[in-house]
């Protein structure tokens, strides 16, 4: 499992995530940081990656192309520091493992994770 982390989380989630033993590339390492979101999602598409963001709008994009790739993590908790998160991701990337695979979007909030599986029903 590979990950690509978006430009609104910081970058030391790739070490906390390379520590772990999941393969991690921040997008400041790979596109513009201006990139507009359906760049990075064509590049996680065709590169095999899952997006972990707190952005909305990468849902958005897969409903509205009914996309089955790539997935993507957002989380919804304000506190983005892999020091103070990065325990409840690995869970969860643990515990949706299969589906994050097949194609689906994550939502990981304090109290509750939710999974969609791609592409999404019109």
């Amino acid at each position: 499992m590979k990950l690509l982390i978006d430009m609104n989380l910081p970058p030391r989630w790739v070490d906390f995530l390379s520590s772990r033993n999941i393969e991690a590339i921040h997008w400041s390492s790979v596109g513009r940081p201006d990139a507009p979101d359906h760049e990075i999602l064509e590049y996680a598409a065709i590169n095999g990656y899952i997006v972990f963001t707190h952005d909305l709008d990468f849902a958005y994009l897969l409903a509205r192309s009914r996309s089955t790739t790539p997935s993507v993590i957002q989380t919804r908790i304000p506190e983005l520091r892999p020091e103070s998160i990065g325990d409840l991701l690995i869970a969860t990337i643990k515990q949706f493992a299969d589906q994050l695979e097949a194609g689906c979007i994550v939502t990981v909030n304090e109290d509750r994770r939710r999974v969609r599986l791609l592409p999404f029903a019109q």
